[in-house]
């Protein structure tokens, strides 16, 4: 091994762990602020019920709100510590693509194996036919009013 790949192997690999590091400790903490947060019902908006210094957010601050509200942005966070490469750490949003996306797309429109067999339409209309008629037939909506 050369004296060049042992310094900027070594001093790449120590940021690259740091900011790994770096982002672990974030994502806690993101986890944290949302399970953690306190909902306010009336004004319908949740509120931070503690400091989080990583996230740059206050006690008291308002995360989620249902109008005139600019959410808390977990890629924006990141590069406000610096961390190169955001997306490798952060999956993308499911509109945009990922794994939720996937699902949706492409595993909700498969059939589902059926663990039984469906009945013939046969067996169904015959069993209507033993259910009693209301109204000799008719139905409700035909329905008169003897006087």
């Amino acid at each position: 091994m050369s004296v060049r790949s042992d310094v900027t192997g070594g001093s790449e690999s120590a940021e690259k762990a740091d900011s790994r590091v770096l982002v672990d400790e974030v994502r806690v903490e993101w986890r944290l602020l949302w399970r953690s947060r306190i909902d306010d019902k009336v004004r319908a908006e949740g509120i931070a019920n503690q400091d989080f210094s990583l996230l740059f957010v206050e006690r008291g601050t308002v995360i989620i709100a249902s109008r005139d509200f600019k959410p808390l942005d977990l890629k924006a966070i990141l590069r406000l510590h610096d961390v190169q490469n955001v997306d490798r750490f952060v999956s993308p949003h499911p509109s945009v693509g990922g794994w939720h996306k996937f699902a949706r797309t492409v595993l909700n429109k498969q059939r589902r194996a059926r663990k039984w067999k469906v009945s013939s339409r046969a067996s169904g209309r015959s069993r209507k036919k033993n259910l009693q008629l209301k109204n000799g037939g008719r139905g409700w909506l035909h329905f008169r009013m003897e006087k």
